[in-house]
């Protein structure tokens, strides 16, 4: 009996543990990545911007490999603040300064793959980690 409920108390470990990490996992199939950004693609007339802009998600890591694109970053340092808009382009990879507001700083990491934003010198928010609260969006200009 002793084994059973060893075995039974191990096997709900793991089940519960691995059904958390799932749970917890954000990042998305091919196919829920294609839909999203399908939704996401901005609606204009303008058949330049239109084919042009496209969404990007945390999980492509698309600051990991220097490309010499520009990306278009809808930010906020707290939840009161009206959203920013700041153009740069990715042409090295370093830390750098995107943008300033008040006490935050937009900035690229200096390992590339992702953004932050700090605040009186240290980091407060992670785009990886943002659930929209403080990351609107990140597009990419492909042309």
């Amino acid at each position: 009996m002793k084994k059973i409920l060893s075995l039974w108390g191990a096997t709900t470990l793991i089940g519960t543990s691995t059904t958390s990490l799932v749970a917890c996992n954000k990042n998305y199939t091919q196919k829920e990545l294609t839909q999203l950004k399908e939704k996401k693609k901005i609606n204009t007339v303008n058949k330049e911007n239109r084919d042009n802009l496209e969404w990007i998600e945390p999980q492509e890591k698309p600051f990991i490999i220097v490309d010499n694109k520009y990306y278009f970053v809808v930010w906020r340092g707290n939840e009161n603040n009206d959203w920013r808009i700041v153009k740069f382009k990715h042409f090295e990879q370093k830390e750098k300064i995107l943008d300033k507001y008040d006490k935050y700083e937009l900035k690229t990491s200096h390992f590339g793959g992702d953004l932050f934003i700090y605040k009186n010198g240290f980091v407060s928010y992670d785009w990886n980690k943002d659930n929209g609260t403080y990351f609107k969006s990140v597009y990419r200009w492909n042309s």
